[in-house]
């Protein structure tokens, strides 16, 4: 067989590793961009009465956003609360027990399809579930949306963290006599800890930034939360309002709000590099 130059494959492996150099850079470029605008422009709304006040009319100084806060703060706990037992044990159902059954196949395609979903059609759906029959708009209704976003993002780490322990682990346990189950919950699960709770960090960065949904089911308020069965404030749908407002303390709080919203993002993922970092060593 004649041997073909190397150079032609030297040219095009140089010519791609250009390009995704440069695809990599203009990603980390626009991220940097929108961090250094959102710290400069938000910067100065965060202080004391940020965190500690309600909001305030238009057009009158002062006021915060302590409500939206502690009503996200609350939707997300509340989702976390939904969304991880179910996707646990949905997980460990498709990565120790269903395996390559007809219904794990059917249940690995059916969050793949929910992962991608847009969550405004998920908002939809909880507002006919939940908002239509109970005749108003509620906390509860945005917490199960957000947790029904969450929850094929940790079943499906679930699954993947658990194919990753090594079968030799699981039958020197059941070996020794061990139930199924037990050796799941105490062996397997250990093991795998570092990465679910990677998928479940990655699950509440995943909801923590939602709008649409929310606007279909937990809506806004101006006034501090009382009640999971009223409309809920949360910090996403007040950015979308007071962002679209004309006034400029409005459009304030909403760029404090914005970065808010971005450095928890920021943290929780790289809390969760940092994790499954140590996993790997």
């Amino acid at each position: 067989m004649k041997p073909r130059p190397a150079t032609g494959r030297r040219i095009l492996n140089f010519l791609v590793n250009v390009a995704a150099s440069l695809a990599a850079s203009a990603g980390i470029i626009i991220l940097l961009w929108i961090i250094i605008m959102l710290a400069y422009k938000g910067i100065p709304a965060l202080n004391l009465d940020f965190f500690l006040h309600l909001p305030t009319p238009p057009m009158i100084p002062g006021g915060g956003l302590a409500n939206a806060i502690l009503g996200t703060l609350l939707l997300t706990v509340l989702a976390t609360i939904f969304a991880v037992p179910i996707g646990l044990l949905a997980g460990i159902c498709l990565g120790e027990f269903g395996q390559q059954s007809k219904l794990a196949d059917l249940c690995r395609f059916a969050a793949n399809v929910l992962t991608g979903m847009p969550s405004i059609i998920v908002g939809i759906f909880v507002y006919g579930l939940l908002v239509l029959p109970l005749g108003n708009f509620s906390g509860l209704a945005g917490a199960v949306a957000l947790a029904i976003i969450m929850l094929p993002v940790v079943a499906r780490t679930t699954e993947d963290m658990l194919r990753l322990v090594p079968d030799p682990l699981r039958e020197s346990a059941l070996a020794i006599g061990a139930p199924r189950w037990k050796v799941t919950l105490a062996i397997v699960f250990r093991a795998a800890r570092a990465g679910i709770i990677t998928g479940v960090l990655l699950g509440v960065a995943r909801v923590s930034g939602e709008t649409a949904p929310l606007l279909f089911t937990a809506l806004n308020s101006p006034y501090m939360m009382s009640s999971l069965m009223h409309p809920m404030p949360n910090l996403t749908v007040t950015i979308f309002n007071y962002a679209m407002s004309p006034y400029e303390d409005w459009q304030r709080l909403a760029w404090g709000a914005s970065l808010l919203i971005t450095a928890a993002v920021l943290v929780l993922n790289i809390l969760a590099r940092f994790i499954f970092g140590e996993r790997k060593s």
